[in-house]
């Protein structure tokens, strides 16, 4: 299956809660969006790797992914190396997106730096012919991305551009939701950590306002990317 973007993910609900509502919008608009998860979240606090599964799954649902599927490096210690660049390369040619979505180049948790150099190591070798993967026992062609942009996450990074999710931010909560284990529950009783605490669910809105508001609109999405986007004409460009 041939994506229009795909969405590059360290740990399951990076996804949801870096770019959900962009990836609402995009498949709203007829396009193919899928996710690649990096690692099953197995270091986390809360949940165990068996729920966060599902809860993925219905995430996935909600938002309209075409195709969601779990490399599962180890949590916390995944490298960016020839034997996990092969397997994300291995991924990119299976579904030749042209636009890859990933990680925050810097954040509170160290796997999502290590994610985004990741990705952005692989979105290059993986147009390289000389680098060979296979597929089912098949030489895989070489694919290279037409971009590769990174979403922003809990720490605050000053995006590049920012993108407006004011349509689509019910979904991207509701995928955030489905992960009952994650996220707040007043029925759980499970440990409370960093994005347990109810205080995290008014953080996302926050942020979301305010990059919104940066745009003139209600919510936002912010991304950064580290080479030029060209446009043909000035009025492509919206304030």
């Amino acid at each position: 299956m041939k994506l229009d973007i795909l969405v590059l993910a360290a740990h399951p609900d990076d996804a949801e809660l870096g770019c959900g509502a962009t990836i609402a919008k995009h498949v709203a608009m007829g396009l193919k969006v899928g996710v690649v998860d990096f690692t099953q979240g197995e270091l986390g606090t809360r949940g165990t790797i068996v729920t966060r599964s599902k809860e993925a799954a219905n995430a996935a649902a909600i938002l309209g992914l075409s195709v969601r599927e779990n490399l599962k490096f180890k949590d916390g210690f995944f490298a960016n190396d020839q034997a996990h660049q092969l397997k994300v390369i291995q991924a990119i040619r299976k579904y030749k997106p042209e636009l890859v979505l990933a990680n925050a180049v810097k954040d509170r948790h160290p796997d999502h730096g290590r994610a985004a150099s990741l990705a952005a190591d692989v979105c290059f070798l993986s147009g390289l012919a000389k680098v060979e993967t296979t597929e089912d026992g098949v030489l895989q062609l070489p694919w290279r991305p037409k971009n590769l942009f990174h979403y922003i996450q809990s720490q605050f990074i000053t995006p590049d551009f920012v993108v407006d999710v004011s349509t689509h931010w019910k979904e991207k909560m509701d995928s955030v939701l489905a992960y009952q284990t994650q996220f707040y529950n007043s029925a759980s009783s499970e440990p409370e950590t960093y994005i347990s605490k109810p205080t995290f669910l008014t953080f996302l809105e926050a942020r979301g306002r305010e990059l919104g508001q940066s745009i003139n609109a209600e919510y936002g999405e912010g991304f950064t990317c580290s080479s030029s986007i060209g446009v043909d004409n000035l009025f492509q460009l919206k304030s």
